[in-house]
C-alpha cells in the first residue's frame, strides 16, 4: 500500500523542518542555555560538594540534563535552529560565585540555586510550552522531561542543608 509504513516502523514526524513560533524558539534557546548551565554547575558540584547526597544529586543532574540537552539539540536541528554555543554571562557569574564557596556553604547554595530555584523556573517554562507548543516534537519533549524536572526538585527539597 502506498504511504504506509512496514510493521514496526515509526511514522515520520509531521513537524520537523517546520518553522517554530517565536515563543517556541525562545523556549528552545532558554532551555538550551539552562541545560548547559545545569550540566556545568552540576559537574562542579559532583566533585566539590561535601555531602555525599549532594554529590549524588549533582551527578544525576549531569546525567539527566545531558540526555535532555541531546534530545533538545536534535529537535533544534530538525527545525533549523542554531542553539547558543555558550551560556549567558549571568549564568557564568553564578558558576563563578558558587566556585568561590566551599564546604556546607557550597552545598547549601547549590541546592538552593540549582536544585530548587532553577528547577522551579524550569518546571514553569516546560509546563507552559507543553501546553502551548504547536510543534508536536517540542511538546512531546517538554511533556516527557517534566517528570524528571519534578523529581529533581523533590529530591533537592529533601537534601540536608537546603534551608
Amino acid at each position: 500500500m502506498v504511504g504506509s509504513n512496514p510493521p514496526g516502523a515509526v511514522a515520520p514526524s509531521t513537524t520537523p523542518n517546520t518553522a517554530l513560533s517565536a515563543s517556541e524558539t525562545s523556549f528552545v534557546n532558554h532551555a538550551a542555555e539552562d541545560g548547559m548551565f545545569e550540566v556545568e554547575i552540576a559537574k562542579v558540584a559532583a566533585t566539590k560538594a561535601t555531602d555525599p547526597a549532594v554529590k549524588s544529586f549533582a551527578q544525576r543532574l549531569v546525567d539527566d540534563h545531558t540526555a535532555a540537552n541531546d534530545k533538545l539539540r536534535q529537535i533544534a536541528a530538525s527545525h533549523n535552529i542554531t542553539l547558543p554555543a555558550s551560556m549567558p554571562a549571568s549564568k557564568q557569574k553564578d558558576i563563578d560565585r558558587l566556585n568561590k564557596l566551599s564546604g556546607a556553604q557550597f552545598d547549601r547554595e547549590f541546592i538552593q540555586m540549582v536544585g530548587i530555584k532553577d528547577h522551579k523556573t524550569d518546571i514553569d517554562m516546560f509546563e507552559k510550552i507543553s501546553k502551548d507548543a504547536k510543534a508536536s516534537d517540542l511538546r512531546d519533549f517538554a511533556q516527557s522531561t517534566l517528570p524528571t524536572l519534578r523529581e529533581h526538585l523533590a529530591q533537592a527539597q529533601k537534601l540536608p542543608g537546603k534551608s
